[in-house]
């Protein structure tokens, strides 16, 4: 399925569904029911691609998600791995899935910052400015938690991780749910837990399709446009601090307030959030950081940069923005070519640069 473009969104219903597998597409009558009947002359197909995501489609996802069914969907960082937040069952099919430790927290999506009061019981001014500055968009919000954000959530604690994508299908989705009664959607990356986030649907399915069932769904909604994950405030304190980078930088939100704001800082380190293990974002292959390519390995540079004699060329980026977006599709490429090493030149740490310096090193510990 390599090379499709991706569909936009529809209106319409065209009383048909267009899946893809491992055999072929097909086209299948849209049942009424949530669950799709993947059966393709006399062969079931145990999970499938949803690519033609017309809003009769994004409804049966929303109410699959409502009946505690699993719907992994795009949004403009990565694709997440999405359950109803306030079902503990459905949400211990998540850790199931992914292999994620109980307790490590999700991230709740909700559609808008109307709904924020719901999951978080203080909200500062300066939480309140960053969202009305960058929401929807790639920015988590760390907060006191309300009731409704329990301990199956939150991994223990008192605080909850909230968000809002902008991506159109996501957003859909997001307001379907919330239409049938649902508070949020709970959605790590689509990926076994400490592996190569998937930026697009192909890659959710080759990660984990073998674990999902046949009521569960995977959305396609093309390539992600930012390719690494949201940019995560800690707001429980006086001032926010940036947990994890991410394309909502440093540099922006200083510039937003006029004045230095920090990283982590011992005060607050303790907080529990995803991607802070030491070791994540890893392929197979062993990632080596600025240092000697040697003739068989993987490659990853900016375009400027020429490739080393016998290296593997995996990805060419004109700039970091591109960087980023293209990152793990190459990390993944190098796997599929059963690469051992993969020699990367890093960015600058400045920008997007830090986060993607944040995933590399990370990345990089994966002896």
């Amino acid at each position: 399925m390599k090379g499709r473009r991706p569909r936009p969104l529809d209106d319409g219903d065209s009383g048909e569904v267009r899946v893809s597998g491992h055999l072929s597409w097909a086209k299948l009558k849209k049942r009424s029911s949530v669950k799709i009947n993947r059966q393709l002359s006399g062969t079931i197909i145990p999970m499938a691609i949803i690519s033609n995501c017309t809003a009769s489609i994004i409804k049966d996802a929303a109410l699959a998600l409502k009946e505690g069914h699993l719907v992994a969907f795009p949004t403009e960082t990565v694709y997440g791995l999405g359950a109803d937040a306030t079902n503990e069952k459905a949400v211990a099919r998540i850790y199931e899935v992914k292999g994620r430790p109980k307790d490590h927290p999700l991230i709740v999506h909700i559609s808008s910052m109307e709904l924020l009061d719901k999951w978080a019981s203080e909200i500062p001014d300066y939480a309140i400015k960053i969202a009305r500055q960058f929401w929807p968009g790639p920015m988590t919000l760390v907060l006191p938690r309300t009731t409704i954000a329990e301990d199956f959530i939150t991994g223990g604690q008192d605080t909850v991780a909230i968000r809002v994508p902008s991506h159109a299908l996501a957003n859909q989705l997001l307001k379907e749910f919330e239409s049938l009664g649902g508070y949020g959607i709970a959605a790590p990356s689509a990926n076994r837990f400490g592996k190569v986030s998937p930026t697009n649907s192909e890659a959710v399915e080759e990660e984990l399709g073998q674990f999902l069932l046949e009521s569960d769904q995977i959305l396609d909604g093309g390539q992600s446009q930012i390719g690494i994950e949201s940019t995560i405030i800690d707001c429980t304190g006086n001032t926010p601090i940036v947990l994890r980078p991410g394309s909502v930088t440093i540099e922006i939100i200083e510039n937003l307030f006029g004045e230095k704001i920090g990283e982590s800082d011992s005060r607050r380190r303790d907080i529990k959030i995803p991607g802070s293990f030491d070791t994540h974002y890893s392929p197979n292959a062993h990632v080596l950081l600025n240092g000697i390519t040697s003739a068989g390995d993987g490659f990853i540079a900016l375009e400027e940069i020429p490739t080393p004699t016998g290296a593997i060329r995996l990805a060419s980026p004109k700039d970091n923005l591109d960087y980023a977006k293209v990152l793990y599709s190459a990390l993944r490429l190098a796997d599929s070519k059963g690469i051992k090493t993969v020699s990367v030149v890093t960015p600058v740490q400045q920008g997007i640069g830090l986060a993607i310096n944040n995933r590399l090193v990370k990345a990089s510990k994966n002896l």
